[in-house]
C-alpha cells in the first residue's frame, strides 16, 4: 500500500490553492500581502499564547499546522501574482546559494522540502521562535519590495525575497515539528469546505427513519405578533395548529429575538437539523436510544440554541448580515459554529452549508423585523427558507 502513495507537489499545491482565489486579476497584490503579513502575525501568536498561558492553552501543534498552512497559500498567491512558480522558489530555497532560477522542478514534492523524520513540538522551542522572527522580517521585506513594483529589476528581487521566505517556512515547520505536506493538505481541506469545488448537499441525517422521526420536508408556519394583556408576543402556526410557545424578545431592550424561531427553520431547511424543531414537534429519533439521547437531547437542543444566540449577537454589529453575498460571512464566524457543534452530527455539516442556513434565515429575519408577519416555507429538496407576505 505505501507503494501506491503519491506525493504532494508544489505545483499541484499551487493549482489546487488558485481555485480557492477570491481575488484575482490585477490590483489584488496589495490584498495578497495583507494576508501574508497577516498569517505570519498570526503564526507568533500561536507561539506566543502557548508561552503566556501553557497549561490552559490546548491545540497548539494543531493551530500552528493551520497557521503554516495558510502562510503558505499566501505565498503561492504572491508567486501566482509576480508569474513565479512556487517550485522554484522552494528549489532555491533548498541549495546553499539562495539564487532563483526558472527551471523544471514540476516534479519537486512538498514532502522533498524537509528532513524525512522529524520530532512533534507540543511547545515552541527558542529555535522555532527565533526562526518565526526571522521568518516575520523576511516578510516584513517583501512588503517593502512590494512597494517598488514597476522599478527595473523588481520582478527577480521579489523571486529572491520569496526564496528566503520559503527557507524560513520550511525551517519553522520542521522545528515545529510540522510537514508542509500535511499543512497543505489541511489548508486545502479547510478552504474547499468553505469554498467548495462543486456543492453537493449531502444527505438528510434523518432520511433512513420512519416518517414519524423525520424532520419535515416541507412545511408552512405563519408568525405574527399579538397584543396579549398590553405584552406583544410572537406566535407560530402550521395548518391552524400552534407551534411551541408564544414568545418574546427575553431582554430588557427590544432586539426582536422573538422572532429567532426562523433560525430553527433555517436549519431544517438547508441543514436538514435542528434539535429544537424536533422537540417542538415531536419528532424525535426515540427508535435508536443513543440519537435520541444524545442528538435530540436537552443537551443538544442547548448547544442549537447557544449558537443561534452567539450568532445573533454577531449579526446585530454586521447589520444582521444584510448584503452579504455568499462567500462574504467571515470564516473566523463559521470556524467557531463549528466548535459549538463539535460532537453532534451538525458538525459534519461543510461551512458553506451552514453560511447559506444562516444567511437564509438572516433574510427571513430582516422581512419580519420589517413586516411584523410572514409565512416561512421549508423547502428541503431544494435546500430553500422561503418566505412571503401572510394573507
Amino acid at each position: 500500500m505505501a507503494d501506491d502513495f503519491e506525493a504532494l507537489t508544489v505545483d499541484q499545491y499551487v493549482r489546487e490553492a488558485a481555485r480557492t482565489d477570491q481575488r484575482k486579476g490585477p490590483g489584488t497584490i496589495g490584498f495578497t500581502m495583507l494576508g501574508l503579513v497577516g498569517e505570519t502575525g498570526s503564526l507568533l501568536a500561536e507561539a506566543k499564547k502557548k508561552q503566556r498561558d501553557a497549561a490552559s492553552y490546548l491545540g497548539y501543534a494543531e493551530a500552528v499546522a493551520e497557521e503554516i498552512g495558510d502562510v503558505l497559500w499566501y505565498l503561492a498567491a504572491v508567486a501566482r501574482r509576480h508569474r513565479l512558480a512556487l517550485s522554484d522558489i522552494a528549489a532555491a530555497a533548498l541549495v546553499a546559494d539562495g539564487v532563483y532560477r526558472a527551471g523544471d522542478n514540476a516534479a519537486l514534492s512538498l514532502h522533498a522540502l524537509q528532513p524525512a523524520h522529524m520530532p512533534l513540538a507540543k511547545a515552541p522551542m527558542p529555535k522555532f521562535e527565533h526562526g518565526l522572527l526571522g521568518l516575520a522580517g523576511e516578510v516584513g521585506l517583501l512588503a517593502r519590495e512590494i512597494d517598488g513594483a514597476g522599478q527595473p529589476g523588481h520582478r527577480a528581487a521579489v523571486a529572491q525575497r520569496l526564496v528566503a521566505i520559503m527557507r524560513r517556512l520550511i525551517q519553522a515547520a520542521t522545528d515545529s515539528g510540522v510537514t508542509l505536506e500535511g499543512a497543505a493538505i489541511k489548508n486545502l481541506q479547510k478552504i474547499f469546505d468553505r469554498w467548495p469545488r462543486e456543492r453537493q448537499y449531502p444527505a438528510a441525517f434523518d432520511e433512513d427513519k420512519d416518517a414519524e422521526e423525520q424532520l419535515p420536508r416541507t412545511m408552512e408556519i405563519d408568525v405574527y405578533e399579538r397584543t396579549v394583556r398590553g405584552q406583544v408576543y410572537v406566535f407560530q402556526r402550521s395548518r391552524g395548529v400552534y407551534v411551541g410557545d408564544r414568545l418574546t424578545d427575553n431582554a430588557i431592550e427590544p432586539d426582536d429575538y422573538r422572532f429567532h424561531d426562523v433560525f430553527h427553520y433555517a436549519y431544517v431547511a438547508v441543514l436538514g437539523w435542528s434539535p429544537v424543531i424536533r422537540a417542538l414537534l415531536r419528532l424525535k429519533r426515540k427508535s435508536d436510544p443513543k440519537l435520541d439521547d444524545a442528538e435530540d437531547g436537552a443537551r443538544a437542543i442547548l448547544i442549537e440554541e447557544g449558537v443561534t444566540s452567539w450568532l445573533f449577537g454577531q449579526a446585530q454589529q454586521l447589520n444582521f448580515f444584510d448584503g452579504v453575498k455568499p462567500g462574504g460571512l467571515p470564516l473566523d464566524m463559521l470556524k467557531h459554529v463549528r466548535q459549538f457543534v463539535a460532537g453532534y452530527e451538525a458538525d459534519r455539516c461543510p461551512l458553506w452549508l451552514w453560511e447559506e442556513a444562516i444567511l437564509q434565515g438572516y433574510a427571513a429575519f430582516r422581512f419580519l423585523q420589517k413586516n411584523r408577519r410572514a409565512r416561512i416555507g421549508i423547502d428541503f429538496a431544494r435546500r430553500r427558507l422561503r418566505i412571503k407576505e401572510l394573507p
